[in-house]
């Protein structure tokens, strides 16, 4: 099973304060209190730079970098004060997307998910999509069997709290209409018993 880290470098504050609510998430989380330990542990396990995030307080602490470790990977939380919910989010679509090996595009069904431009097309039909309809679609396409509502919000959101329920139905029913406005299309994401799922086509 495919299995991710996030790796915080001399940031301990928010190593305790995720370690804490280590129920809401699924990855791994280790804390280093030097760089000179991670890019250590690099050497002995590449994997860290690849299947990781990394999360550090100052950009200008990137200095250390080297070939071995993907830029992309590298998650600078600088904007203080910011909710803990908010730092669970931004995490959350880095993983999802790093599932997606930081692919450009993703073909789902007919359609081709542009990641960089957060554009959805078919037929030379192109729709503009936010990021968290973009996180939802990749998420959905990643899990074919359907998702509760409790799971997209832990999931996609990052968190099971400060989250009213609705806000996930509202979120689900917006891009359901910008889909079939734009394309003429009521199936791509479906509503069954378990919850939400999209419609892939043999």
């Amino acid at each position: 099973m495919f299995k991710q880290t996030v790796n915080i470098i001399e940031f301990t504050e928010l190593y305790n304060i995720l370690i804490e609510i280590k129920n809401l998430f699924t990855f791994e989380l280790h804390n280093y209190k030097k760089y000179s330990e991670f890019v250590g542990q690099i050497e002995v396990e590449n994997s860290k730079s690849i299947n990781s995030i990394i999360i550090v307080k100052n950009k200008n602490h990137t200095a250390f970098l080297n070939k071995k470790i993907i830029k992309k990977n590298i998650l600078v939380l600088d904007n203080f004060p910011i909710k803990v919910e908010k730092i669970l989010d931004k995490i959350n679509i880095e993983l999802i997307k790093q599932r997606y090996n930081f692919q450009s595009q993703v073909k789902i069904n007919s359609y081709i998910l542009n990641l960089n431009s957060k554009v959805i097309s078919t037929n030379d039909i192109d729709l503009k999509l936010t990021e968290r309809e973009i996180d939802i679609i990749l998420f959905l396409n990643e899990n074919k069997k359907p998702q509760s509502i409790d799971t997209l919000q832990n999931k996609v959101w990052g968190h099971s709290y400060a989250l009213e329920t609705h806000t996930v139905e509202t979120h689900i029913y917006r891009l359901r209409k910008k889909i079939n406005d734009k394309f003429n299309d009521n199936d791509f994401i479906i509503s069954v018993n378990d919850g939400y799922k999209l419609l892939f086509k043999k």
